[in-house]
């Protein structure tokens, strides 16, 4: 999990170079509760990544989105195990939108069908399309939205 958490701050830091220096003046603390496992720190990499993003700009990301990945340092999203169970725990939970590794597709085929039809599952490769979707980085520019 903290090497996951590392690789999120390295990662936004060069997402938003102009606001790299907020990780210098401020304390950042990033708390997991104890339901976590060491093992569960990489599928968490897209969501500190997203969090860390939503963060430094000031936008919101709904409560009804979920995403699993790990994320490199070049930002790609790789795949995860556990999928099914994921996608299970996140319907269950009220989530409507999920973002998955898109190498995790064909793991869709062991997803229910009425797990599936409640939810928009959005296979991505990398960080910036969850960024863009969610307009954290703006799509028409293709840069950062300004407050």
């Amino acid at each position: 999990m903290k090497e996951s958490a590392q690789i999120a701050i390295s990662l936004v830091k060069s997402l938003f170079p102009d606001k790299a220096e907020l990780f210098d003046k401020h304390n950042l603390h990033i708390h997991v509760p104890d339901g976590a496992t060491p093992k569960d720190g990489p599928s968490a990499g897209i969501t500190l990544t997203t969090a860390l993003s939503s963060l430094i700009n000031n936008k919101p990301v709904t409560p009804h989105t979920a995403m699993t990945g790990e994320v490199s340092l070049q930002g790609d999203v790789n795949p995860i195990g556990g999928l099914p169970e994921k996608l299970m725990a996140a319907q269950r939970a009220g989530v409507t939108r999920v973002f998955i590794p898109k190498d995790n597709e064909e793991d869709l085929r062991d997803v229910a069908e009425e797990v599936k039809a409640q939810l928009t599952i959005l296979p991505v490769s990398r960080v910036e399309e969850v960024l863009k979707t969610l307009e954290i980085i703006d799509v028409r520019t293709r840069k950062r939205k300004e407050n």
